[in-house]
């Protein structure tokens, strides 16, 4: 699906709401599967996936973000919050949207994997296995710091 020069790309959505003190909040989703259960700290992550040359980076964030989230993306202004390369190479891509989203409501997509490795049994896990809203102070901790830039562009755009 990529060539040889060609890196991959993902997508994704990084809802926002305003709360009552004139903050925001960003919706994250801790990451599923056993690689990720364990952990306590930078294993959230803005709801995104990869993409191939036949989609539009903005319909693969919509697309993934009901892959994800099980829900449909929010209607809304989309605002560009750029793009991040990864020391891997890949380009993430990411929208910020104002929208309100309960998180009882999620019902997250799933991949499959071997598990545990090398013993022949295929289980089924969620792509995100919860989601939640939380300031931009607290997404420091939480998100995965290939992220972070993301929620810190958010904040300069909207002078939070």
């Amino acid at each position: 699906m990529y060539g040889p020069m060609t890196y991959k790309r993902s997508a994704g959505l990084l809802l926002f709401r305003r709360t009552a003190g004139a903050g925001i909040e960003v919706l994250l989703g801790h990451m599923g599967g056993p690689l990720w259960s364990g952990r306590t700290s930078g294993d959230w992550a803005i709801p995104k996936g990869e993409y191939g040359p036949e989609e539009t980076p903005r319909d693969a964030a919509r697309r993934e973000f009901t892959e994800e989230i099980g829900l449909p993306p929010p209607e809304g202004e989309y605002l560009p919050l750029g793009e991040v390369r990864l020391s891997s190479g890949k380009v993430v891509t990411v929208w910020a949207v104002e929208a309100d989203l309960d998180p009882a409501l999620m019902v997250p997509g799933t991949f499959t994997l071997e598990w545990p490795p090398h013993s022949g049994t295929v289980q089924e896990f969620p792509e995100l296995d919860r989601v939640a809203w939380c300031s931009p102070e607290l997404a420091r901790d939480m998100l995965i710091p290939s992220q972070l830039p993301f929620v810190e562009g958010l904040v300069a755009l909207l002078g939070a």
